[in-house]
């Protein structure tokens, strides 16, 4: 099986076992849960919804605030106008009190965007399985071939998309974000590209997006069979071939990772407790800034 080559070279072993699901479809990827991880979820959705009370009041209280400011600078045309897609790592290492607090996050922040009239997408990007799955077992089948490139199986999951005006109505997707058994590699590069690609085929004019990530690229099955700087090197491609177009505004925010590594336009906080607050005020930022190129 011949590598398919994309970005300068980036190369990919396989498409073949990639998967683009919404939320509610996990179980045809994963599989359902087994007792033991269902009672997992249950407990970190307890936690979700009546442990974080004091923190979400504090964060909807910031975006309330924003949500004012944000009213008086721009207009019912501006917003109407404007898509932002919040991109969420879901690698292994987001897994926990990280992975509980984006997902608080993304369901604030969509319902402080959602009310000001913006379209929002909520996107997580991971990889179906450890150690490179079927993409890998094919590679070693046909005798381990030299520099295969990208030796996993993507999964990437739509917990809402912009067509949806309703934030009420999504509360079983973000739920699933909490899946214990959802967590594992981490493709960035691709993913950026796919939440690209998905907002240069909407009408709205301007386009955003908000990477929340605590960690640079990952996956061992990959790295182990090609350059050690595969992943990383095509992210920051991926990243400069975006902003060099301009038809998309590119911001991250990392989680005790400092994103200005392959970030334009970045901000990292310490720790994933401030990431509610850090959020909106990026967010606010960005959409009370008008853009130079589009606007002028």
């Amino acid at each position: 099986m011949a590598a398919s080559a994309t970005h300068r070279g980036y190369r990919i072993y396989t498409r073949a076992f990639d998967r683009v699901v919404i939320a509610d479809q996990l179980d045809s990827v994963l599989g359902p849960l087994s007792a033991e991880t269902k009672a997992t979820l249950e407990k970190a959705w307890d936690i979700f919804e009546t442990g974080l009370m004091d923190w979400k009041m504090r964060v909807h209280l910031d975006a309330l605030a924003a949500s004012e400011r944000l009213r008086r600078v721009t207009t019912d045309d501006d917003r109407a106008d404007t898509v932002i897609a919040l991109l969420v790592d879901q690698s292994g290492s987001m897994r926990g009190q990280s992975m509980l607090l984006a997902a608080a996050t993304t369901d604030i922040a969509q319902d402080f965007l959602a009310h000001l009239g913006y379209r929002v997408e909520i996107l997580g990007f991971t990889t179906v399985s450890w150690k490179g799955g079927h993409p890998r077992q094919f590679w070693k089948w046909c005798l381990r071939p030299k520099d295969p490139g990208r030796l996993c199986e993507l999964l990437h999951i739509i917990y809402r998309s912009a067509d949806n005006e309703y934030a009420s109505s999504l509360g079983w997707s973000i739920r699933q974000m909490l899946r214990p058994d959802l967590p594992k590699e981490n493709i960035d590069g691709e993913a950026l590209l796919w939440a690209s690609e998905r907002l240069l085929a909407r009408p709205e004019k301007r386009k955003i997006i908000v990477v929340i990530s605590d960690g640079a690229p990952v996956d061992d099955s990959t790295l182990l069979a090609n350059e050690p700087d595969i992943l990383i090197a095509h992210l920051r491609e991926v990243i400069a071939d975006i902003e060099a177009k301009g038809e998309i505004e590119l911001f991250a925010l990392g989680i005790g990772f400092d994103v200005a590594r392959c970030y334009t336009a970045s901000t990292t906080i310490k720790t994933a407790e401030d990431l509610g607050t850090c959020l909106i005020g990026l967010l606010e930022r960005a959409l009370a800034t008008r853009r130079g190129k589009q606007d002028g």
